[in-house]
């Protein structure tokens, strides 16, 4: 059985306040409408459909930049005439067979065990609902039931529900799967008569009952699958339930949490036995922490991958980027240490607090541990990289490389001019400034006589 999968995501968000669209509006550090799209992905549907509305242009390039390799279209809903007028649009391109899948992209949390088992609710001949019991179901559209409760019979959307359609709290979740033909067919009969002058896709149950299609009603795991985002209270409100329910799958695991109120994931995070990570630490696209990691408070990791027993000081700063960035088992990072991308440390390394170091590897036990960078540098083993010495790898135009050999021993305030070698157990004195390769074994200096002035008088201010 084929299927389509239809996402409207064509509404401004006027609660938002704000010009961005809304299901642009990031949930775990990514679009809420990519969330849905990664999670219908793995349905196997022939087609997925994305209508758009307000800020269109920018919601389609940011989409198709992200899913490039998805079987993936856009239609446009202009002017917005409700949610009837949107499906509406997307006519043309489904196919007359098979289910269609509705979703909406600012209900960023459905799961695909949902989303799949209600498509199995359908069968291909059944209208299908996503229905959730709510507390407060205030502005959703309500389920309406024959005397048994057991026959769906309509949805009434809350400003048009008398008093007592109102104290039904069973509610529509704006998810709905029916067989694509009729479906169509239950479009074009859709009427705008009612309070808001709007298309409702809800109509389309007393149009199905018409018919003598079923309707049915299947329900989500969890109701924070079906919390859609309309002002930017209910965004945060919606992070902190998703973080929370990713410290608690950590946890589970194993993971030791300072406070999992506290904690963020903006990606995969994958962690190995006995973690204890503190509070405020972010992590982002895809992380992998070995065994005994221990991650101090405020740290942010990005696409890396952290060895067995590493210890990460409060405030470092590890962002990985496209190139990655690792640290070898046993080393010690920070605090306020900087990893960018391509940084790749061996095991048993020391970066202490100020140091930076891009694009370079650092070989066992080799340390940097005071304000110190290193830039598109291989280092060796048991390098001692000393305070305040950088490798000055920009001419202006071009990156060059450092070659530091095994041993070596680099003084205070040194600058190594790349490009440059210097070789195995060699000694660098400190304030030196290097253009010029430095032999192995030797103690090499390059800088200023020091020289003493007598009588000299420092300058006076001029009184004016």
């Amino acid at each position: 059985m084929s299927l389509s999968i239809v996402i409207m995501a064509a509404g401004k968000g006027t609660r938002m306040k704000s010009a961005h669209p809304k299901v642009l509006h990031k949930i775990a550090g990514r679009p809420m409408l990519s969330h849905v799209i990664s999670t219908t992905a793995g349905l196997s549907a022939q087609q997925q459909i994305v209508i758009t509305g307000h800020g269109a242009e920018q919601v389609e390039t940011t989409m198709r930049q992200a899913f490039s390799s998805l079987p993936l279209s856009f239609v446009r809903q202009e002017p917005q005439l409700g949610t009837g007028h949107a499906v509406q649009q997307a006519v043309p391109v489904l196919p007359n067979e098979g289910t269609t899948l509705i979703l909406n992209g600012d209900t960023p949390l459905i799961e695909a065990a949902t989303a799949r088992a209600l498509v199995e609710a359908s069968g291909g001949d059944k209208l299908a609902l996503l229905t959730i019991h709510l507390p407060d179901p205030t502005g959703y559209g309500r389920i309406v039931r024959d005397a048994s409760g057991q026959k769906v019979l309509a949805i009434v959307e809350h400003k048009d529900a008398t008093e007592a359609q109102r104290a039904i709290t069973e509610v529509y979740t704006g998810v709905m799967a029916a067989p694509t033909a009729q479906l169509k067919h239950w479009l074009s009969k859709l009427t705008n008569q009612n309070a808001q002058g709007e298309y409702y896709l809800t109509d389309v149950v007393s149009l199905a009952q018409a018919d003598g299609v079923a309707v049915v009603a299947a329900q989500p795991r969890d109701e924070v699958e079906v919390l859609g985002v309309n002002s930017p209270l209910q965004l945060a409100e919606l992070e902190r339930r998703h973080q929370r329910a990713q410290a608690a799958r950590l946890m589970e695991q194993g993971v030791r949490l300072a406070d999992p109120a506290r904690f963020d994931v903006r990606g995969t995070l994958q962690c190995g036995q006995d973690v204890d990570i503190d509070v405020n630490c972010v992590f982002e696209g895809t992380v992998t922490v070995g065994d005994r990691v221990q991650i101090g408070a405020n740290c942010v990791i990005r696409n890396a991958t952290i060895g067995a027993g590493v210890v990460i000081q409060p405030f470092t700063h590890i962002d990985g980027d496209t190139l990655g960035a690792t640290v070898g088992e046993g080393s010690i990072i920070g605090p306020f240490a900087r990893l960018r991308p391509g940084a790749q440390l061996g095991p048993e390394v020391h970066i202490g607090n100020f140091v930076e170091v891009k694009n370079s590897t650092l070989g066992r036990g080799a340390k940097a541990n005071h304000l110190a960078y290193l830039g598109d540098a291989t280092v060796g083993e048991r390098v001692n990289y000393g305070a305040g010495s950088i490798t000055a790898n920009y001419d202006g135009a071009n990156k060059h490389r450092t070659v530091i050999g095994n041993d070596v021993q680099v003084g205070s305030n040194c600058v190594l001019v790349a490009p440059i070698t210097v070789g195995d157990g060699a000694t660098i004195g400190g304030g030196s400034t290097l253009g010029k390769d430095a032999p192995a074994g030797q103690l090499t200096v390059a800088r200023a006589k020091q020289v003493s002035l007598a009588g000299w008088q420092r300058p006076e201010k001029i009184k004016r």
